[in-house]
């Protein structure tokens, strides 16, 4: 009798996990195989491309770099400081001795048990801890591009260390700790609409596929011979 109770959970949950990891295995294949019919392949194209011209003129152009890092650094610290008090909250109502499970015991398929209750929250959370490390360490990272940009010309001719190429890899970086730390908390909503079942996580991770894809691919006039001639930019 446990076993039906639970059956739902122990088949739609993990199919959602599997739907949310195939698309974004198959995204990864794309920005490795055609990086310009994506968001993310074009946009990493033109941050090489904004490097570049920030340090080349570095001199008109370094008030332009901080305040565009600063920007970045205050989403990330943004979405870091949600993550967090989302953590508090839920690590809050697991130590509670309030049952909020009770109410939706009779309208909610699955299993309603304390161990699946505790599972629901305890997933959540792990989940929001780890979208605020990795917006954590994409401050870190975006940091330090903020102090090296301004750097070029200040630099012997004989140790030329902190390189475009450099400071790009570092921007990179904290950009695709950023992107992840998003799509982690994005993720997090159907795990949070796991409290009322696990036919609306399956539900809404299916409706995020098209969401996700309108939002990952880019549907541009361009010809496909010039964005093959661009692929060596990337």
């Amino acid at each position: 009798m446990e076993w039906r109770k639970c059956y739902l959970d122990v088949i739609l949950v993990p199919l959602s996990f599997l739907v949310m990891l195939s698309y974004h295995a198959w995204l990864w294949h794309k920005v490795r195989t055609h990086p310009l019919s994506t968001i993310i392949g074009t946009n990493s194209s033109g941050r090489r491309l904004w490097v570049s011209a920030i340090m080349k003129d570095n001199d008109k152009k370094n008030i332009l770099a901080v305040q565009t890092l600063r920007n970045m650094i205050m989403g990330s610290t943004l979405m870091a400081t949600t993550s967090i008090l989302l953590c508090s909250g839920l690590a809050a109502v697991i130590s509670s001795t309030y049952s909020v499970k009770k109410p939706l015991n009779d309208s909610v398929f699955g299993a309603h048990g304390e161990l699946m209750v505790a599972l629901k929250y305890v997933t959540l959370l792990l989940v929001f801890m780890l979208s605020f490390i990795c917006h954590s360490m994409s401050i870190r990272f975006v940091n330090q591009v903020n102090f090296l940009i301004n750097t070029g010309d200040l630099q012997p001719d004989c140790c030329h260390a902190v390189t475009p190429e450099y400071i790009y890899e570092l921007l990179e970086k904290g950009f695709l700790l950023n992107t992840v730390g998003n799509r982690l908390f994005y993720g997090a909503l159907p795990l949070l609409l796991w409290i009322f079942g696990p036919v609306m996580v399956f539900l809404c991770s299916v409706s995020m596929i098209p969401v996700l894809y309108n939002l990952d691919l880019f549907f541009g006039n361009g010809k496909k011979g010039q964005m093959e001639e661009c692929k060596e930019c990337v």
